[in-house]
């Protein structure tokens, strides 16, 4: 495991472990970002019933921050450095230890604040009780995520941190996280044979001059001469409220060739950098896998395309674009 970061001690969370309710199905699904090959977990005891699995319940507050409550095997003492390891999977930062100590019901508590910068990525999470062996991987419990559902963070606030756990395809306990900011969050996307029009909401900047939605093909759609395309589209809102329509017919013009993905990003002035355009304000770690909007057919030059939005493994809103087949199948496949 990496080097780490300890946490100074804090109080225990606000939300008590009896505020829980039942895994919500879209908060459990399989961790698509490649196969996590830890199935017995990284450090995890041997499985040979000299120690029960640990697993870890789950409850977010309305700021974003976390609280687990693990409970222990019966008669641990945990001692002051027993610690919930969180481990970055692609081991590009420093692993966080967040203190874990009684909860004073008989179970150990850790308390991830909506305060602590936890890079953007994904986090596995580990018990480490102190007792000199390796930290043992944590299964997921029971969690309650509702206070994320429709979270409406100050529009004001300079950096947006999202943490939403997660059960990976060996069945341990995950984190994806997100730190941006600005951020532009998408809200409603309406869809029909012309285009598509996305509202949102802005955080961490104001619209002002200039101030425009983009999209950009790709990296990796089929080389063309020329620089890349942009397709600039005018926004309409004040403040941190937007709102754009994307035609179809300016993609199929500009349709290089092949399956193309045009990513959608907002330029909150004429000289500012661009922002993603993602939706990550609720408890779907994945909305690709929930959020589905139709591809619709579209006329282009050379014959007839499928074009419609979709969300990536980041949960950043993007549009394709492929070829339609004689009898309306998408030639591109999935």
């Amino acid at each position: 495991m990496n080097a780490s970061t300890q946490l100074p001690v804090t109080g225990v969370g606000t939300a008590g472990p009896e505020a829980v309710a039942p895994v919500r199905p879209e908060a459990a699904i399989a961790d698509r970002a490649g196969t996590d090959t830890t199935a017995a977990g990284h450090g995890a005891r041997p499985a040979d019933g000299s120690a029960q699995p640990l697993r870890a319940d789950c409850i977010a507050d309305s700021a974003g921050g976390l609280t687990f409550d693990i409970t222990a095997p019966q008669g641990t003492r945990p001692v002051w450095s027993a610690a919930l390891v969180l481990s970055p999977r692609d081991g590009a930062a420093e692993e966080l230890r967040l203190p874990l100590g009684p909860n004073g019901s008989g179970r150990l508590r850790a308390v991830l604040p909506s305060t602590v910068a936890l890079p953007e990525g994904r986090w596995n999470a580990y018990a480490d009780l102190g007792d000199g062996r390796e930290p043992q991987r944590l299964l997921p419990g029971v969690t309650d995520l509702r206070p994320l559902v429709d979270r409406r963070p100050l529009a004001g606030i300079g950096r947006l941190g999202v943490r939403i756990p997660y059960t990976t395809r060996s069945g341990s306990l995950a984190l994806r996280s997100w730190l941006r900011g600005p951020h532009a969050e998408a809200g409603d996307v309406l869809v029909d044979a012309h285009g598509m029009t996305v509202t949102g909401r802005l955080y961490g900047a104001a619209l002002g001059p200039g101030a425009r939605a983009e999209a950009t093909p790709r990296r990796g759609t089929p080389e063309a001469p020329g620089p890349d395309p942009v397709i600039t589209v005018p926004l309409t809102g004040d403040g941190s409220g937007f709102a754009f329509t994307l035609p179809y017919a300016w993609l199929a013009e500009r349709r290089r060739g092949g399956s193309e993905c045009w990513d959608l990003w907002l330029r909150v002035t004429e000289e500012a950098e661009p922002v993603r355009i993602a939706r990550l304000l609720d408890d779907v770690p994945e909305k690709g896998e929930v959020i589905v909007h139709p591809a619709l057919p579209v006329d282009g030059p050379a014959g007839q395309l499928r074009i419609g939005p979709y969300y990536t493994l980041d949960n950043d809103l993007t549009v394709r674009v492929t070829d339609e087949g004689p009898d309306g199948a998408d030639t591109a496949g999935s």
